[in-house]
């Protein structure tokens, strides 16, 4: 829809953002759509999760007369949400169900009374007619779709309520949408406009790279083990989420983490309710605590701080994994994206495909993003440009994933392919036996196992043809086979079988290339950064104050009941530590310290500064009288109550 005439001006953006925010200028596309939605625009805006997407529509609410209705999916989260808005001094509000029907009322009303600035709202309450007419009764600035892949069928995060939400343009036409994503290829991009009828919205594409963000994938050999290394060498005392498959391996993940001295909680679906919340509101409000979940846990997580995202399983398509490893880093701060990956992964989704219900283009739909994730994990290019291109941007060598870090080697696997691939034709041919990639691997290492003499194979002209590879060679072999589409699985006995595709192999028409793992994993140093990383590193002196910091900040976080993140950042804690102001008028200078937040804390930080640096905290007059003696101890204020949050628990 073309935008009507407004009287507000970006001005008025530049103000808040600076005012509310503590931020000095916009990032990215963030000013364009800004200026877009205030303008009365409908936007369709795809940014990488810690791109700042938030701002595009909170910034756009504020400004606008009336209030911003968001729908959100996790109704978990919209406390928090709420929380952090009223931190910097917005007015913010939600309504879902686990409110008692007062706290409603009250909610309400003040809505109706035009006393917020931002109402957040789940997909499903847009179904009743009720809140409905409750929006009917009053002046809605904008609808914000957030998560707005949720609407696509063949995404990964699908809801269907999403379906409905193209009803709000009918019913509000002249009310500006903007919907956000922080993943998309262009299929699904496509689905959301359509689905949505963002038809006439203006498009807005930011990049999808998150340069802070290491990405790294190893071969799956002991996956606990490695999680664990990975754990103590590289991120000790880190906050991080580690994903799994099943829920029984979510729960035997978290108790071996648990029995090595880590932190770590389980969470997925099967778990009731309040122990998820409880799992949930932990992991935003502790620091260093690690969940091991489904993928029911994630989505919406605004926590800024986790170092780590850690697969010990491999997802089903790219957009899940981009999504999922960009709940890492939101603060701009070095993380990591690690993956364990191996033959049984890879036998097992081709299995889920086939036993999948759904006609044959739904099969195909999840082989196509099973295929592009195998791809990305075989990959002897840089992991940040494919992961671009699958997005359709083009990027360059990052230098900072395992692959430019430390590159593997692609080999003419093409005698090794037509020996797996003769070995799987001669078992296949024995009617009535199934057999996986065990015993055609054993055969070809010319093992004696029971196996193997009960069934003879011993004497099959391939029995200890493939000496010159070791186990774990063919077991690459297999999976890098099974992932160009020269094997299949079969059966529920994950049976090996050919492909049309392994016949010009076989006749030695077709040349297989393969990755070759290096000898030893990168693993770099922790504090690795790139040149787009957001922070600079802590020298020896600042990292101290920092801690000390982060210490008044963890128990202010505690007495008010919110996350850390609710008061500041890590990312601001830094630069304070780096800084050191002096004064309010110098601490108000820096990032993400707004005036609402300069006046609740300020003083509180010069004091955490005064003690940290020996020297007194109280912001001193501008021109201080020659007689102060500045080696004093700094006076000792009482710590100001907690702020009232609203709504009410």
């Amino acid at each position: 829809m073309a935008p009507p005439e407004t009287t507000h001006t970006v001005t008025d953006a530049d103000d808040v953002l600076r005012r509310v925010f503590g931020y000095d200028s916009f990032r990215g596309a963030q000013q364009e759509i800004v200026e877009h939605v205030i303008g009365g625009g409908d936007a369709l805006v795809l940014m990488a999760t810690g791109g700042g997407k938030s701002l595009c529509y909170q910034i756009p609410a504020l400004v606008r007369p009336g209030v911003g209705v968001v729908v959100s999916p996790l109704i978990a989260l919209m406390q928090d949400q709420v929380d952090a808005l009223t931190a910097v001094g917005v007015r913010a509000g939600f309504l879902n169900s686990t409110q008692d029907p007062d706290q409603r009322r009250f909610v309400e009303q003040m809505f109706l009374a035009g006393e917020l600035d931002l109402l957040y709202l789940a997909p499903e309450r847009l179904r009743s007619e009720s809140t409905l007419q409750l929006l009917d009764r009053g002046k809605i600035s904008l609808f914000a779709i957030d998560e707005a892949h949720c609407v696509s069928q063949w995404g990964h995060d699908f809801r269907p309520d999403y379906l409905n939400l193209s009803m709000l343009h009918e019913r509000w036409p002249d009310v500006p949408r903007v919907a956000l994503t922080a993943t998309a290829t262009q299929a699904t991009h496509q689905e959301i406009a359509e689905r949505l009828n963002l038809g006439g919205a203006k498009h807005f594409v930011a990049g999808f790279d998150r340069p802070n963000i290491q990405y790294r994938i190893v071969s799956k050999a002991e996956p606990n083990k490695q999680l664990l290394e990975l754990l103590r060498s590289e991120h000790q005392g880190d906050a991080g989420i580690v994903y799994c498959m099943s829920r029984a391996s979510t729960e035997k993940t978290a108790q071996f983490l648990v029995n090595n001295g880590i932190s770590a909680l389980a969470y997925h679906a099967g778990l009731d309710a309040g122990t998820r919340a409880r799992a949930q509101s932990r992991f935003l409000r502790e620091d260093g605590l690690v969940i091991v979940a489904t993928i029911a846990f994630g989505m919406g997580i605004d926590k800024p701080d986790v170092r780590f995202v850690a697969h010990l399983d491999l997802p089903k398509s790219v957009e899940g994994y981009y999504q999922e490893t960009g709940r890492a880093g939101r603060d701009g701060l070095p993380s990591t994206a690690w993956l364990a990956y191996g033959l049984q992964d890879v036998v097992q989704q081709r299995k889920m495909i086939a036993s999948s219900d759904g006609d044959d283009n739904y099969r195909r739909q999840l082989t196509a993003h099973l295929d592009a994730m195998l791809a990305l994990c075989e990959t002897i290019e840089c992991r940040r440009v494919q992961l671009l291109n699958y997005f359709g941007q083009s990027g360059e060598p990052c230098g900072n994933c395992d692959t430019c870090l430390n590159p593997p080697e692609s080999w003419d696997g093409t005698v090794a392919a037509q020996k797996l691939l003769s070995t799987v034709y001669r078992l296949k041919s024995e009617r009535r036996q199934r057999f996986g990639a065990g015993q055609s691997i054993d055969i070809l290492l010319g093992k004696q196992t029971q196996k193997i003499s009960q069934f003879s194979h011993d004497q099959l002209s391939v029995f200890g043809i493939g000496a010159e590879l070791s186990e774990g060679e063919w077991r690459g072999v297999v999976r890098q086979l099974l992932a160009q589409g020269m094997l299949m699985v079969e059966g529920d006995y994950s049976t090996l079988a050919l492909t049309p595709e392994s016949g010009a192999v076989l006749r030695g028409d077709r040349k297989v290339l393969m990755r070759r793992e290096p000898a030893k994993a990168a693993r770099p140093p922790k504090q690795s950064r790139t040149a787009a990383a957001a922070v600079e590193e802590l020298s020896e002196e600042a990292k101290p104050v920092f801690e000390k910091l982060r210490a008044w900040r963890g128990q202010s976080a505690k007495e008010q009941g919110v996350p850390a993140y609710v008061i500041f950042h890590d990312a601001t804690l830094r630069q304070i530590a780096m800084q050191a102001p002096t004064s309010l008028q110098q601490l108000g200078t820096i990032s993400g310290v707004g005036e609402n937040k300069l006046a609740k804390y300020g003083q509180d930080i010069l004091d955490t500064l005064g003690e940290a640096l020996d020297r007194p905290g109280r912001a001193a007059p501008a021109e201080p009288p020659a007689e102060l003696d500045f080696e004093e101890p700094p006076e000792d204020y009482p710590d100001e109550e907690p702020g009232d949050y609203f709504p009410p628990e």
